[in-house]
């Protein structure tokens, strides 16, 4: 008979995770969760805090300031990490819990782990109803955690202390299968947390986890290489998928070995160094001229572990009717858009494709344009970033050459953190990396607020760099609380707030699709009796414990920029920016659906325009 522990399912819970391990592609064991964000309330505090202060030790615990902001860093805190390891999120019910649907949304986007542990209402009913619960007329079993069901790859309900047994393995094995990869939720409630059960030891000491390698099925890898054998003009995207999988070393061998052009997704920018002459930059709608330009030439596009969403494919216009081969952990993305598809781990993948090739390679002529491109790309990138433009404000990308030159080398050690707006257009264009996870734009769900909690997030997860915050006024207003989190916890960010005083790249877009200024820029949106906005950004961060300063110009920029890299505690620098200028090189259509009819001459107009794009698209 084995052994037993009597103990609650709480405490059986956090012992779980605090003795699971996880084997690290160096081979080393670490810890599987690193971590468990909080927030408690009385759906949770009773119970799993109690289970969390006994093992704060081995698995420490971080309060925060806002539930969604911490389910924000325990995403970007797993990107950072490749997916190899998570924290875990614990909220008490109502309204806690239900801040938690717009990070799991954003993590099933991007494919991307967290352990989310909401408290739930009782499951005897004896005291409904409690304080913060839902009440649905029809369904008595119903409670606000059944929001985070569409948006969790796995979800359950514990509604005795044993169903933890199968119900937490299940959840672990859908975090650490490359194929399923995604938040999952244990809703908890809280009187189960509290009740006592016979605990088997084995649960309590968990085997090591081991991320699986998926190899390629033999037809489908014989496909894949007649596909390639019979191109001259290749493609290759490379997506988010390849950094997961590590796979950035086989992609440069592949890619110098046959020749071929590597384009990079948001996800995967940074798969292949900036300066490598195959890398011809950024693909799709925040794209580079390079990029866009061989994708509308190529007789085959290659994507790997990516999506294929919009942005990168132009809605659907970027490239023509050509074969296309997609490498993916995940079936449901590998025959996308009709792609022939190759479902396999993308390093495994590309290493069987490189070991079955032989001696074919992509015509000469192509990979030689490819390089002049990427190397006029390159030119043009430095110009960009180093010539001053007209105007009262400087513009987003002279603020993103302030930052990276800034840097004592090279930028080498910084992460850049994004999410939502005009910058990660421009970063996506501009920013130079020559690291894997060196850029790390949450662009998947284009999540505003993402920014100053996901920076947290990936210092948590990679002291050891510099974690560079840029971010619009809109998304600062939106969420910035991780800020004191940040300060709490001593570990360090430099946020960079860039001010033009609205949601400037929706205003762009609503100017763009014909209509008037409406309801996007502050100034725009006095009511009447009201008084136009004057926020000093500065003064809030520094309220927040953060050393904080508004620059006026360019200069100022890169003195603030050297004193904060010197700095050990957080640092917010603040600079006005404008709100119209971006860089206009690049990009293709995307597709925004304009009003067929409308008293507006500039809405018609637009729709006219809009109407002759959607001839190019590809359904």
């Amino acid at each position: 008979m084995s052994k037993t522990q009597r103990i609650t399912m709480a405490q059986a819970l956090v012992r779980h995770l605090a003795a699971l391990r996880v084997e690290m592609a160096d081979g080393s064991l670490q810890p599987y969760v690193a971590g468990v964000f909080s927030i408690f309330g009385h759906g949770n505090v009773a119970g799993l805090g109690e289970a969390l202060a006994a093992e704060r030790q081995t698995l420490p615990t971080w309060r925060a300031h806002n539930e969604q902001g911490m389910a924000n860093a325990a995403v970007a805190y797993a990107k950072a990490q490749f997916r190899q390891r998570i924290l875990a999120v614990t909220t008490s019910i109502g309204p806690g819990a239900t801040n938690l649907v717009t990070s799991a949304a954003l993590a099933h986007v991007n494919r991307l782990p967290v352990l989310l542990l909401p408290g739930d209402i009782f499951a005897s009913r004896a005291p409904d109803p409690v304080l913060q619960q839902l009440e649905d007329f029809h369904h008595g079993d119903l409670s606000v955690n059944d929001c985070l069901r569409p948006v969790t790859r796995y979800f359950d309900r514990i509604m005795r202390p044993e169903q933890l047994l199968v119900a937490l393995p299940r959840a672990i094995q859908t975090m650490v299968d490359p194929a399923t990869c995604g938040p999952v939720c244990l809703a908890l409630p809280q009187d189960v947390q509290s009740q006592a059960f016979d605990c088997p030891a084995h649960f309590l000491h968990p085997e090591t986890l081991r991320f699986r390698r998926m190899p390629p099925d033999g037809d489908e890898l014989a496909h894949a290489i007649h596909l390639l054998r019979s191109a001259q003009r290749p493609l290759l995207v490379a997506g988010g998928g390849l950094l997961y999988s590590q796979a950035w070393e086989a992609l440069r061998a592949f890619a110098e070995t046959y020749g071929m052009p590597v384009a990079e997704t948001q996800a995967g920018k940074g798969s292949l160094p900036w300066a490598h002459p195959l890398n011809v930059g950024a693909i799709g709608v925040t794209g580079s001229p390079a990029a866009n330009t061989l994708a509308r030439e190529a007789d085959l596009v290659f994507a790997i572990g990516t999506r294929l969403q919009d942005f990168t494919t132009g809605s659907n216009s970027l490239w023509g009717p050509v074969p296309m081969l997609s490498l993916n952990v995940q079936g449901f993305d590998a025959r996308k858009r009709g792609c022939s598809a190759l479902v396999a781990d993308a390093r495994t993948g590309l290493e069987q494709l490189h070991a079955a090739l032989g001696r074919w390679q992509a015509a000469p002529t192509w990979t030689a344009r490819a390089r002049d491109l990427a190397a006029h790309w390159a030119a043009r990138v430095t110009e960009l970033t180093t010539t001053p433009l007209p105007g009262e404000l400087p513009c987003d990308a002279e603020v993103i050459a302030a930052v990276q030159d800034s840097a004592p080398d090279s930028a080498a050690n910084d992460m850049v953190v994004c999410a939502a707006g005009t910058l990660p257009a421009e970063l996506h264009k501009l920013w130079r990396t020559s690291t894997p996870g060196g850029y790390h734009v949450e662009y998947g769900y284009s999540t505003m607020g993402y920014e100053i909690a996901g920076g947290l997030g990936a210092k948590l997860a990679r002291p050891d760099k510099e974690v560079i915050v840029m971010v619009g006024d809109g998304s600062y207003m939106m969420m910035n609380s991780e800020i004191a989190t940040s300060v709490l916890l001593g570990r360090k960010l430099l946020v960079v707030v860039l001010d033009n005083r609205g949601y400037a790249c929706i205003h762009r877009l609503q100017r763009a699709s014909g209509s008037p200024r409406f309801n996007n820029m502050l100034d725009d949106c006095v009511a009447e009796g009201g008084t136009a906005s004057a926020i000093d950004f500065a003064a809030h961060a520094r309220s927040m414990g953060a050393e904080a300063v508004h620059v006026q110009n360019i200069d100022a920029l890169r003195q603030a920029l050297l004193a904060a890299r010197a700095a050990s505690g957080t640092q917010v620098i603040v600079i006005d920016t404008s709100a119209e200028r971006s860089t206009a090189d690049g990009g293709c259509w995307w597709e925004v659906a304009i009003p067929e009819v409308s008293a507006c001459a500039e809405v018609n107009d637009a729709r006219a325009r809009y109407e002759r794009a959607k001839r190019s698209q590809k359904l």
